[in-house]
């Protein structure tokens, strides 16, 4: 068991383009997410600025109407930028934070903020993105959905994932046996530590041919990956949104290199889930479409994964993102190692990316992958969670 802590943050870039998708068909060649796309967003503001503003609801679980945001904001506007989060303010408004706090005791501003925000929900029900009962519509999913890819496209680049690519394990996998050089191995396959020692032990004094060794290595085969999301209340905001990016950019990754990918959003009950597929566009809209609430399930998501995955022989990853221990069930700790256990027996290898654990939820994480022969990574950071996923995807 590997326990990483990522400390650092990058900079996330702006919104590129994005493109419908047909649920009916794989998409698999990703290199520039050209496939994706049946419209450019790019340079189109209005459209950016909704796909923000619906992610936002989306990832913050709330639901609003124009009179309860105006009320909201009016009454208590601290306790409204805690609850809804200073992005659907200002997309919806078109205010900043420090603005809207300085000119609230106007009523003359009050009027015009009111009228901003019944246009705003004008606007939206126009673009059909929600509907006459304020409720987001397929259309605004899809373009939340396309916001948060095209946004984790960019930050794939900037962290320098852009280009990328995965290891061809048929040609450069894992080490494994150690046999005699032979004229036609690839010289990057010696090891230099078992020919030198048998050098060494042969008493020359230089390193001839018949000391070389090589280090076997074995193809993987391909790769199929359950990525399971605690959707928990606790997981509103940054955190449900970084752990979305964080899927899209394992998906765009693991498919791009023609492995498979399932999800699993899990809280007090399994509220989603998709064994390992290619269709890109597919698990992207189910992904996007997750809210924050209620309790942590964490047994039921590991359960469920050991049905999702494919019966045969090949290589099968769960990643489980939670921000906290299982709190269902009567033993919830207890529990969720005998489904690690039966995972385990079912072939299932489990790496935990734990956001800001405590010590105690750190110490059952520890057990839990160390049962589960993966990796701990300790996340103290969210920005940087897309990273800690692929880091745990290329060592698989």
């Amino acid at each position: 068991m590997k326990q990483v802590i990522f400390p650092s943050s990058f900079d996330k870039t702006k919104i590129k383009n994005k493109k419908k998708e047909n649920p009916e068909k794989s998409d698999n060649n990703l290199a520039h997410g050209n496939k994706l796309m049946n419209s450019i967003l790019e340079n189109d503001k209005k459209i950016i600025d909704d796909g923000l503003l619906i992610t936002n609801v989306i990832n913050y679980g709330v639901n609003f109407t124009p009179d309860m945001m105006f009320e909201s904001i009016v009454k208590n506007y601290d306790f409204t930028k805690q609850l809804y989060g200073k992005t659907i303010i200002r997309k919806l408004t078109g205010y900043n934070d420090g603005f809207i706090k300085k000119n609230l005791p106007l009523p003359e501003f009050k009027r015009e903020l009111k009228e901003v925000i019944e246009k705003r929900f004008s606007e939206l029900k126009k673009e059909n993105i929600i509907d006459a009962e304020n409720q987001i519509t397929e259309q605004g999913y899809k373009l939340s959905s396309l916001v948060l890819y095209a946004e984790e496209l960019d930050n794939l680049i900037a962290k320098g994932y852009g280009e990328k690519i995965l290891k061809k394990e048929a040609l450069y996998g894992e080490k494994s046996d150690i046999k005699d050089y032979k004229t036609g191995d690839l010289y990057k396959n010696i090891s230099l530590k078992k020919s030198i020692w048998l050098a060494l032990k042969r008493n020359h004094k230089s390193l001839l041919k018949e000391d070389l060794k090589i280090s076997a290595r074995k193809a993987k085969g391909k790769i199929n990956i359950i990525y399971a999301i605690d959707s928990s209340g606790s997981m509103r905001g940054k955190k449900i949104e970084m752990a979305k990016k964080a899927g899209i950019a394992l998906m765009y990754k693991a498919l791009d290199n023609h492995d498979k990918v399932g999800l699993i959003l899990f809280r007090t009950d399994i509220t989603e889930k998709i064994p390992p597929l290619d269709n890109f566009s597919f698990l992207l809209e189910q992904i996007s479409k997750t809210k924050a609430l209620k309790e942590t399930n964490l047994t039921k998501a590991i359960s469920e994964s050991i049905s999702l995955f494919p019966k045969q022989k090949i290589t099968k990853h769960l990643v489980l993102i939670t921000d906290a221990m299982p709190t269902v069930g009567k033993e919830p700790e207890k529990e969720a190692l005998e489904a690690i256990a039966l995972a385990r027996n079912n072939g299932i290898t489990i790496s935990l990316v734990g956001i800001n654990l405590n010590k105690k939820g750190t110490g059952l994480a520890k057990k839990i992958t160390e049962l589960g022969k993966g990796r701990l990574y300790v996340v103290r950071d969210i920005e940087n969670l897309d990273v800690v996923v692929l880091e745990d995807y290329y060592q698989v």
